[in-house]
């Protein structure tokens, strides 16, 4: 077994597979409106971030359909605009939930035990961070610094922060939102 094997494991057991469960489906009116955007852009320096910033905007994420036809329209390689997409936080490229769960994993969160706080919401919601619930009900993401330090540990369920918590404290916070 070669050294990388074992690396290739460890990431594959840290990293979940975040490819969405959600079918990509988008109205002629979003097709339309993405068409315009790259007609908008097409030919000029920089164009990449706005046009998938404004695609963003019209399907709430990114999915591998709107970047290969962004691809396409403005004459890049699919792994051109991946690499952007990939590279920048604001992009995602699953659609969210219609119940959004934040998991702050920053340096405070994270030693006053969020990875535990996380796991649990998993479990409970059924589904990995970065990814959504076969239903589209809950969407998880495990976040970066919300700022919230003095509360840590923190999440945010549709935009109602809960902090000081145990991952005991979870349960009957996702079960408001079910």
């Amino acid at each position: 077994m070669s050294p990388n094997t074992n690396i290739v494991r460890r990431v594959k057991n840290v990293m979940p597979n975040t490819k969405t469960v959600v079918p990509f489906s988008a109205t002629d009116e979003q097709m339309k409106k993405l068409a315009s955007v790259i007609e908008k852009y097409k030919g000029q320096p920089g164009a990449t971030m706005p046009v998938l910033q404004e695609a963003q905007d019209i399907f709430g994420y990114l999915p591998e359909e709107v970047q290969i036809k962004i691809a396409e329209g403005l004459g890049l390689s699919l792994s051109e605009v991946y690499g952007i997409v990939s590279f920048y936080a604001q992009f995602s490229v699953n659609p969210k939930g219609r119940k959004q769960i934040s998991v702050c994993m920053g340096t405070a969160c994270y030693v006053k035990n969020a990875g535990a706080i996380l796991e649990r919401i998993e479990k409970l919601v059924g589904c990995k961070a970065g990814g959504i619930t076969a239903d589209g009900m809950f969407s998880i993401d495990a976040t970066r610094c919300i700022g919230a330090c003095g509360l840590a540990p923190v999440i945010i369920v549709d935009g109602d922060v809960y902090g000081r918590l145990a991952p005991e404290d979870v349960d009957d916070i996702i079960k408001k939102y079910m």
